[in-house]
């Protein structure tokens, strides 16, 4: 786990971060949004402020791909840096981690797909969350586009959980309602997956309770308004949380199927999340009763006299009307994904990593029917 420092105007503590760290140039991932949002700057004038030298690096797109890293990673060794801030969402920390890896192990990124294939240590890592959403400021995954496959690569590994993670609720003012309710949609995800994971602990459960409980209350008012400081704040708790959860109890077929059709199409991860959910939440209902009766119960349900099924289904429409009310899209064809597709992005899913953990046994046919139903 790393050092995480929590709380408005943390982002100022950037460059002290990575003072701490040993660093004396620091390379910095961004993205455009978060340049004209203003935060890069705040993280330029931090490291100012501490005494490091710099070097930007935020030609970045949405579902971020194999060839940008390794642009990245050229620059980071041509300027000759020693450490790496990410300030933005999950595309650029993920972008970050990548970065990290072959400025420091060579290669492709996609040598490091799969689980544990890092093998050099990473230069000192310090990532800033800007989104309430992917949680991976503080998990051990990076989730990079492989072009010429056109598919998403899950790459897993401790030495990707960073240094330092700061949470600055205050990034949160500047995002549109949209990406409000797709990055929020994503950590409910981050949670119920974790929550109903085969490798779920008492730790993770914690963790990913209260990350669904906070959702449930704050996500309608974080949606509804910029200026709402406490729904704020509560969600980047929850993303901060569900993040911990998920980084050590992995997640599940939710995760595994929007990875292989983020591969295929621009969408953004949180709203094709918001779309799976809860038909992958009444597939997984058999295999893990007890657990959906309890997130019924964290969602704000009336569970009593319920059997642990019946509660579940109450779990699954609520999460349902929730995507409702804050305006995410609620099926896959609205976003261009085309049925012809879904054979072979079937087959992706199932290769993929998070698929191991999913509570119930998983086949071709039965991830084929999911995706028709949510076409």
């Amino acid at each position: 786990m790393p050092e995480v420092i929590f709380g408005r105007q943390s982002l100022q503590q950037v460059g002290e971060s990575c003072l701490r760290l040993g660093a004396k140039k620091v390379f910095i991932v961004s993205d455009p949004g978060v340049s004209e949002a203003g935060w890069l700057d705040q993280v330029i004038d931090s490291c100012r402020e501490a005494g490091l030298s710099y070097s930007c690096f935020s030609d970045l797109t949405t579902n971020p791909k194999d060839y940008e890293a390794e642009a990245g990673a050229h620059l980071y060794k041509e300027q000759e840096c020693d450490a790496i801030i990410g300030i933005g969402g999950g595309s650029v920390i993920d972008v970050a981690k990548a970065v990290a890896i072959l400025a420091t192990n060579g290669g492709k990124i996609s040598d490091y797909e799969g689980v544990d294939r890092i093998e050099v240590p990473l230069p000192p890592l310090v990532m800033a969350g800007t989104t309430a959403g992917s949680g991976s400021e503080v998990s051990q995954f990076s989730v990079i586009v492989n072009s010429e496959k056109k598919k998403k690569m899950t790459i897993v590994s401790k030495s990707l959980v960073p240094d330092i993670a700061i949470i600055d609720p205050e990034t949160l003012s500047t995002k549109s309602a949209h990406l409000t309710a797709s990055t929020g949609l994503d950590v409910l995800t981050h949670a119920i997956e974790a929550y109903v994971s085969i490798a779920a602990t008492p730790m993770t459960d914690v963790h990913a309770r209260n990350a669904i409980k906070l959702v449930a209350e704050n996500l309608r008012p974080s949606v509804a308004s910029k200026l709402n400081n406490e729904a704020k704040e509560n969600m980047a708790m929850a993303s901060l949380q569900a993040g911990l959860a998920f980084s050590n109890a992995i997640l599940g077929a939710v995760h595994a199927m929007s990875h292989s059709i983020g591969g295929r199409y621009p969408m953004l991860h949180g709203d094709v999340n918001a779309v799976l959910l809860p038909y992958v939440m009444e597939f997984n209902l058999l295999a893990a009763p007890r657990k959906f009766q309890e997130i019924a119960k964290l969602l704000g349900e009336n569970i009593e006299g319920l059997s642990p099924s019946e509660a579940g289904k109450k779990a699954i429409e609520n999460v349902k009307q929730l995507s409702l009310d804050i305006g995410a899209p609620q099926r896959l064809s609205e976003m261009g994904f085309e049925e012809e597709m879904i054979a072979a992005i079937s087959e992706l899913a199932l290769n993929d990593a998070c698929m191991i953990t999913n509570p119930r046994d998983i086949s071709a046919a039965d991830v084929e029917a999911l995706l028709r139903k949510a076409l």
